[in-house]
């Protein structure tokens, strides 16, 4: 890595932390509420107004099922915050709803729920920044004219913050997460105060009648489409398993540090989203989405009028009509919290990469800690695909959304499952009271919560799957059988590289060959250094592309009166691998017990344009060999003037370049080893 480039490393993502430094990167719960609720949160921006779009299919007359709908959303929300609190406090390791699936219903579902959850995590950023990018848009035309382009130029700004560490990038969104609470609750304290005053609070939108594809639909149909609504109004769940996956991120004790936040969160969760529904269905705010079958109407001109402001800002409007400093402050926290929602993806995804890769899931790079102690390969490989997502579908909500929260809900429901049976499993070895009423109150929480998640997944399923869901129904198995494959091919080769007895028995006889093209100094080192091995025989292999130049080298070797036996192979079509490759095949079937040395001289240059000037036969030549049984390549190695530049240099590494994870603790391997889910031999 040259100087130049190592310093643009160090000024966007900081000095590199050392190994034991990984304890300073740990987050108390004031840090890690913003880091792991932003996207929970953040869904107060889209879930109440993703209720009344759909809701206006059927008309206005719909809208009044909306605290219904509303109330139906928390009761889960609250079920889940609950069934949680019992995951991050039996299964602390990261590992989340994939340990705790493989743990108790085996590795296959482990797997499932993974894929589940790198979709949804990869999702979670596309949507929370393309909404943003729709937010922010409203008031600063530049992002509105090039959405794509600011969504991706979002994405890269979050990358750049997370590859910095853990605790940096909790500490730059902790202020704004706390700041859109802030406004947040200031415009629901207010809201209520003044209505309770006497204040008839309308929202501008009140006047204005919806129309929808279906007006008039009653039984089954209306059903239907409250079931489809309250699938919508479920994204505001989207990130509450983000905790149980970040779990060792948390200062000790981990696991009761994660519960609290986790409850922190519900209630948080709860209030801002029922607040908000309750206020935007008291003012009569409408949203319409003519995409999806719901237009506003000015009955006055009887104009279609829907586009207009997001139901948050409508609804701050309406509570700060006689403060509008405070209206601007609520929807500009309101854009910048889209930004940082995608914020839980970034902790999530990496930590459950680097999980699936301990146990042969996926690539070992993804567990290797970057610079900053942090997953820095699993962040790229986020971004990048979040990225890729964003230029699909041209950073459209309406699009990207349908997509949405199907995973989550495969991984809260198989979650839950896996948690009934691990409470069943304890109660049939665990003999005392106190403990049994605890585990039993546990498994009963976490029934209700897989009948609950399950219903949901259920009902997301059926109401989304023709509308986009097909799609993440589609890569989720494609994501699983990749993965396991991955496993296979870890195993596969574990397994072929067993020890076995005749494994360390020495070779009977080592043949050197060096190769030569001309001679000079290269060729003369390396010349040396095989004699120096001692090899049991020794010669020099040339090829004759040019008969003139190779009666040259021979004359020329003779006159130097070289200690070594020149061989020249003969090459008719101007080959230079082959001839080399069938002489040392020939040496190894003559003697197959034997080993074949071959000796190649290279150039160490020391400018990135000079490796397209030199070594390319010698590449060419050692790529081939080495798929050879029973021969060694050895690279001897010349290095020009212009390599001097690099000498004495201490070279940075580069991300995850050879860099092996930090030695666990005896406390760490002992919870590792209690998981039951990473193979000894990791």
């Amino acid at each position: 890595m040259s100087k130049a480039s190592d310093l643009v490393k160090r000024l966007l993502l900081g000095r590199a932390l050392r190994s034991a430094q990984q304890h300073e990167q740990l987050l108390p719960k004031r840090i890690a509420l913003p880091v792991f609720a932003s996207d929970a949160l953040s869904s107060v921006a889209y879930a109440p107004q993703e209720i009344l779009i759909t809701l206006g299919i059927a008309g206005l007359a719909a809208y009044q099922y909306t605290p219904w709908v509303a109330a139906a959303v928390v009761v889960i929300l609250l079920t889940v915050v609950a069934s949680y609190r019992q995951n991050v406090r039996a299964y602390q390791s990261g590992g989340g709803d994939f340990e705790v699936a493989t743990e108790n219903l085996g590795g296959n579902w482990g797997v499932v729920v993974a894929s589940a959850l790198l979709v949804d995590y990869v999702l979670t950023v596309a949507v929370s920044i393309s909404s943003a990018a729709d937010n922010l848009g409203a008031f600063v035309g530049f992002v509105g004219e090039h959405k794509v382009a600011s969504a991706i130029a979002m994405v890269v700004i979050l990358t750049v913050l997370n590859l910095r560490g853990l605790k940096e990038a909790g500490t730059a969104f902790a202020i704004p997460t706390y700041l859109f609470m802030f406004g947040i609750f200031s415009m629901l304290v207010w809201g209520f105060t003044r209505m309770a005053f006497g204040a008839e609070l309308k929202a501008e939108t009140a006047g204005l009648e919806v129309h929808g594809e279906e007006m008039g639909v009653g039984g089954i149909a209306l059903a239907f489409l409250m079931m489809r609504a309250f699938a919508s109004g479920c994204a505001a769940l989207t990130g509450v398993e983000a905790i149980s996956n970040g779990v060792p991120a948390f200062k000790k004790p981990k696991g009761q540090n994660a519960a609290t936040t986790l409850l922190m969160l519900g209630v948080i969760a709860m209030t801002m989203f029922g607040g908000v529904t309750a206020l935007a269905y008291i003012t009569d705010a409408k949203f319409g989405d003519p995409a999806h079958g719901s237009t506003l109407i000015d009955p006055k001109t009887g104009q279609d009028v829907s586009e207009q402001d997001p139901v948050v800002a409508q609804v701050a409007h309406t509570v700060f009509s006689n403060f509008t400093p405070m209206f601007g402050f609520v929807t500009l926290m309101t854009a910048l919290i889209l930004v940082l929602a995608a914020n839980t993806a970034y902790n999530g995804f990496p930590v459950l990469g680097s999980v699936l890769a301990q146990n042969r899931y996926l690539p070992r790079q993804l567990h290797t800690r970057g610079d900053r102690l942090a997953f820095s390969n699993g962040i790229i490989i986020l971004a990048a695909a979040a990225g890729a997502l964003i230029y699909a579908y041209g950073a459209d909500v309406s699009k990207l959304i349908q997509l949405y929260i199907v995973g989550v809900f495969v991984s809260f429901t198989v979650s839950q499952t896996g948690m009934v049976r691990h409470w069943n499993r304890l109660l049939k070895t665990e003999n005392d009271p106190a403990r049994r009423r605890e585990m039993h109150r546990a498994r009963a929480i976490n029934a209700f919560g897989l009948f609950m998640t399950g219903t949901v997944l259920i009902v997301v399923l059926v109401t989304k799957f023709t509308h986009g869901a097909y799609i993440v129904c589609i890569a989720m198995p494609i994501l699983y059988l990749l993965m396991k494959g991955i496993r296979r091919h870890y195993d596969r080769v574990a397994e072929e590289l067993v020890p076995s007895g005749e494994d360390v028995a020495l070779p009977a006889r080592n043949h050197g060959i060096v190769l030569v093209s001309k001679i000079h100094k290269p060729t003369l080192r390396a010349l040396a250094y095989a004699r120096a091995t001692r090899p049991s025989t020794l010669e020099a292999v040339t090829v004759a592309v040019d008969a003139e130049e190779s009666q040259r080298l021979q004359h020329e070797w003779d006159a130097l009166d070289v200690p070594v036996a020149l061989k020249i192979l003969d090459s008719p079509y101007r080959e230079i691998t082959r001839p080399v490759l069938d002489y040392v095949k020939g040496v190894r079937r003559k003697s197959p017990r034997d080993v074949v040395t071959v000796f190649i001289p290279e150039y160490v240059v020391g400018h990135w344009w000079e490796h397209l000037l030199h070594n390319q036969s010698a590449l060419r030549l050692k790529g081939r060999l080495l798929f050879q049984p029973g021969v060694m390549v050895t690279s001897v190695a010349w290095q020009l003037q212009s390599s001097d530049r690099l000498k004495g240099r201490v070279e940075p590494l580069g991300p995850g370049a050879s860099r092996r994870p930090p030695r666990l603790t005896l406390e760490d391997e002992e919870a590792r080893a209690g998981g039951g889910i990473v193979s000894e031999r990791d």
